[in-house]
């Protein structure tokens, strides 16, 4: 067993398919099938279910994916600290729930690619759990997400606080006739929509009436068109607002409160990559 053969197991787990971690690794198909029989051969045991709908991992295969993901980490770790001494380099892997992209991430990003071009980064959105895990299991170096987190395994730096608010189409304000449209969410593991629900159910509203409607920018047209209402950080919806496309009404305190906030994992080396752009994300505000 050596670096590339787990290199081609973690793609298959993460890919659930053969042919999906064959096109990610720029591979043969032939070849990928070829080496994972070859490790489960050499391991004898089996470390994939196998149906119609794709690679599932056995027990066998949950348990080495951890130590796939660490011993993988540690390889690009030791590759990257015999060429310190440079500007940062190598790949960086973050995540971000939706809402802080456009208006937080992008131009940090911008000023980090424009101060370190050679690093190679991707983003991937989710909710501020499903994040949580993949810093936690390696599969990103960080992550912002709704805080704060107090967690054994990750360090947790706040960023700055929002504001959840209601947005309606802009002909509606009457918050009390509102709260009983359709409420068009996020996919369920959002944290603020937790929070909004929360308080949905001050205003005695018990049954929800939500409609799982995508990306940020479905959800605001969707409200704009009048297809239902939503409660979102106002910092996510002040352009469309202003655009005069939905109003905003304020949530009383305490739901209205948010704060977001980055997360990496606690307790392990840090890439010259990853530590360049924390270091960006605490710069004061000019």
């Amino acid at each position: 067993m050596d670096a590339g053969d787990l290199k081609i197991f973690q793609a298959v787990a993460r890919e659930g398919s053969i042919s999906k971690a064959a096109v990610a690794l720029n591979y043969v198909q032939s070849n990928v099938t070829t080496r994972i029989r070859q490790l489960e051969a050499q391991l004898q045991v089996p470390l994939f279910h196998r149906s119609n709908r794709g690679m599932l991992l056995t027990p066998a295969g949950e348990n080495l994916l951890g130590y796939a993901d660490r011993i993988l980490q540690l390889l690009d770790e030791a590759e990257e600290a015999a060429q310190q001494g440079g500007p940062p380099t190598g790949n960086l892997r973050l995540g971000s729930i939706e809402t802080a992209v456009s208006r937080f991430l992008t131009p940090l990003l911008a000023e980090y690619c424009s101060c370190y071009p050679k690093v190679q980064y991707s983003l991937v959105t989710g909710g501020t759990h499903e994040l949580n895990q993949k810093v936690m299991k390696h599969e990103l170096h960080g992550a912002l997400v709704y805080g704060p987190i107090d967690h054994s395994e990750l360090q947790y730096i706040k960023m700055y606080d929002d504001e959840l608010v209601l947005i309606a189409r802009s002909d509606e304000q009457d918050m009390s006739i509102l709260l009983h449209r359709p409420m068009l969410f996020f996919e369920i593991g959002c944290s603020h929509r937790d929070q909004a629900e929360s308080f949905l159910r001050t205003q005695g509203i018990r049954t929800l009436n939500v409609i799982e409607y995508g990306t940020l920018d479905t959800i605001i047209h969707g409200v704009a068109t009048g297809l239902g209402v939503s409660l979102l950080p106002r910092s996510s919806v002040a352009q469309a607002a202003s655009r005069g496309e939905i109003v905003i009404l304020p949530v009383p305190e305490p739901y209205s409160r948010l704060e977001v906030g980055f997360i990496y994992s606690r307790g392990e080396h840090i890439s010259s990559a990853l530590h360049a752009l924390v270091e960006i994300m605490a710069e004061p505000e000019q």
